[in-house]
């Protein structure tokens, strides 16, 4: 039996795919828990009518990925921390700190736990860069500079 699965269900496809199951396993797993409908001329019409958003919908996110990507390569941020006498700084950068800088100084908001610093703990002052991912596989490394305030 053919159907088109609306939610993705594990070990059997994604959502929006059509897969060939057992009658028994459709009829009382996929259709009473709402994961799937049968295959005929209608669903496949909303099938289509789905697609296409999603393909409408994936295309303006990701020129909205790619402006703020152009954005971010270009700036180099400048993070202010406290200093000692000998340019060590009292604690660290960390994630937080970044995100907050790309927050104000280019107004974008990026989630912190999406930014991984590449050089590891940002104890001392100077550049340094930090890789932050804005989507599935998309990622842009930013440069910032660590400043005695």
């Amino acid at each position: 039996m053919e159907v088109i699965l609306i939610k993705d269900v594990e070990k059997l496809g994604f959502a929006d795919d059509v897969v060939n199951v057992r009658p028994g396993y459709a009829l009382n797993y996929l259709f009473p828990q709402g994961y799937a409908v049968v295959k005929n001329h209608s669903n496949l019409a909303q099938l289509s009518g789905r697609v296409k958003a999603r393909e409408k919908k994936e295309a303006k996110l990701l020129e909205q990925i790619n402006e703020i990507s152009t954005r971010l390569q270009g700036a180099t941020l400048k993070i202010g921390a406290k200093v000692g006498t000998t340019d060590k700084i009292f604690g660290s950068v960390t994630s937080y700190h970044v995100a907050e800088a790309i927050k104000n100084q280019c107004q974008i908001e990026v989630d912190r736990r999406k930014i991984k610093i590449v050089e590891g703990e940002v104890k001392t002052v100077g550049n340094y860069t930090a890789e932050v991912g804005l989507g599935a596989s998309h990622k842009v490394n930013v440069a910032f500079e660590v400043v005695a305030e």
